[in-house]
């Protein structure tokens, strides 16, 4: 039996999962946490991908091995190959100055021309001018730029400080197109928008094509012997398309610690409305993408304030009728990403002394979240991409209320794939693709969810209370 692993490292935590590269079957697994702070030293991944290995009980019986992680977190590196300071996440919000700036020196819909991205604070070509702007002595040692994945692949192979090699630092195209200084249209990078956020031009990752090998692993680290394959690796989300086996008129939501939407197209996207980003995908095609701050912490929000537990809040959500009532949520609680309103807070709209209730209050938090989702869907269709059924995946997918609301506010089928780390899933088939040449073929197994009446009031609810507070300016 051959043998593969699949490596996410989140946002949240590693994972490192073994399969048996014939049928998928999951072998053995482990993980290990990252820390809470949204910046942090990039060492604190290097030590959880060696513990999640461990804790998987090693892989020296493995063949080939890939990494997928969160994107767009930098990771600033010096002319030896040392890290230079601690790394900004990707949701880290302290970058929204640079936005700002960012897009009144370049232009909004210059940005989006030239790398299909409206830029957020998300972006690491903003990180690169926080950095500038917030620590510029760190800004001059910086002679090379990765993120996560590229940087743990790096390291997998040997290198890090006192020994540089940025000639062997890759990426993937899911991974550079989400930098800011990427382009779809050409597959190449724009180096002037890096010397125009950083200050000065840096070494960035060679991008490798999806079935490329980055290399293999080097002597002498934990629980890994060397030699072993590596795949080109890819951002998140991408990682989970090729999970999930997406094709053109396929839409997934994802409903985490961010909410995120994204479906394959065979072309760029480029939305001047700056709600879809235009990110590539781990096939050779596109992945048009939007992503919300907040997603299934709302529904923690729900159950704190209820105290309740999340299958009590998924049956009271269940007894109030659409609309709650009249009473809607805006779930903003750690400010937002889409609409860009990073200052933003949640807001409750519509109470009175009769819709205030338990269940209702429990409806309005489920709806709120997948309203939010729902936007970013219509954004995308404005842009021409076909969305004719919806892959429900991520930890509040497992609610009955989540998957009943949700087939109350779409137009097309809905469809549950069995839960799983598609993450890391999708990083062993690029570990596979890397071995053998061509991709396995791990058919998910996906169940539809009954359709129901969609009911109009939900939405509309949702974009008066947004109308009301002036968020629609930020959608625009």
């Amino acid at each position: 039996m051959t043998l593969v692993a699949g490596i996410d490292s989140s946002t949240q935590s590693c994972k490192v999962e073994v399969r048996d590269l014939r049928t998928g079957r999951l072998v053995r697994e482990g993980r290990a946490a990252h820390p809470p702070q949204k910046i942090i030293h990039p060492d604190e991944w290097w030590q959880a991908l060696l513990l999640a290995v461990d804790r998987a009980g090693g892989l020296h019986d493995v063949s080939a091995l890939s990494v997928s992680g969160q994107q767009h977190t930098p990771v600033f590196l010096d002319d030896d190959g040392a890290v230079v300071r601690d790394s900004p996440l990707w949701n880290d919000t302290g970058s929204h100055p640079q936005v700002v700036a960012l897009n009144r020196e370049i232009g909004f819909d210059e940005w989006i021309r030239r790398t299909g991205l409206p830029i957020t604070l998300s972006d690491t070509v903003v990180k690169l001018r926080w950095l500038r702007d917030t620590d510029p002595a760190s800004a001059r040692r910086t002679a090379a730029v990765a993120v996560v994945h590229d940087w743990l692949t790096w390291r997998l192979m040997g290198f890090g400080p006192g020994r540089a090699g940025f000639d062997h630092l890759v990426t993937d195209r899911s991974e550079a197109s989400g930098t800011g200084y990427w382009s779809g249209e050409t597959g190449d990078y724009c180096p002037d928008l890096v010397v125009h956020a950083l200050g000065r031009s840096v070494r960035l990752p060679r991008v490798l094509g999806p079935l490329d090998r980055a290399g293999v692993t080097a002597d002498g680290i934990p629980g890994i012997p060397p030699g072993l394959v590596i795949g080109a690796g890819s951002g998140d989300n991408a990682a989970a398309a090729l999970a999930l086996q997406l094709r053109v008129g396929d839409a997934v939501m994802s409903l985490g610690t961010s909410g995120v939407v994204y479906s394959r197209s065979a072309k760029p996207v480029h939305d001047y409305s700056g709600v879809v980003c235009g990110y590539a995908d781990a096939t050779g095609d596109h992945l048009p993408l939007a992503a919300t701050l907040n997603a299934a912490r709302d529904l923690d929000a729900g159950i704190n304030l209820l105290g309740c537990t999340y299958g009590e809040l998924s049956t009271l959500a269940l007894e109030a009728a659409p609309g709650a009532g009249g009473l809607t949520l805006l779930p903003y609680f750690e400010g937002e990403r889409t609409p860009d309103l990073p200052q933003a807070t949640a807001s409750l709209h519509g109470a009175t002394l009769t819709n205030f209730t338990r269940p209702n209050f429990a409806r309005a938090v489920i709806e709120g979240m997948l309203a939010s989702q729902v936007v970013m869907i219509e954004a995308a269709r404005a842009c021409g991409v076909p969305i004719d059924r919806l892959l429900l995946i991520g930890g509040a997918a497992r609610s009955p209320a989540v998957q009943r609301i949700l087939t109350q506010i779409i137009d097309v089928p809905l469809l549950l794939p069995e839960p799983g780390e598609y993450v890391s899933i999708g990083a062993a088939v690029q570990a596979g693709g890397a071995l053998t040449g061509t991709f396995p073929d791990w058919s998910p197994t996906v169940r539809d969810v009954p359709g129901a009446r969609t009911e109009d009031l939900i939405m509309s609810q949702h974009r008066a209370a947004r109308a009301a507070l002036s968020y629609d300016t930020a959608l625009a």
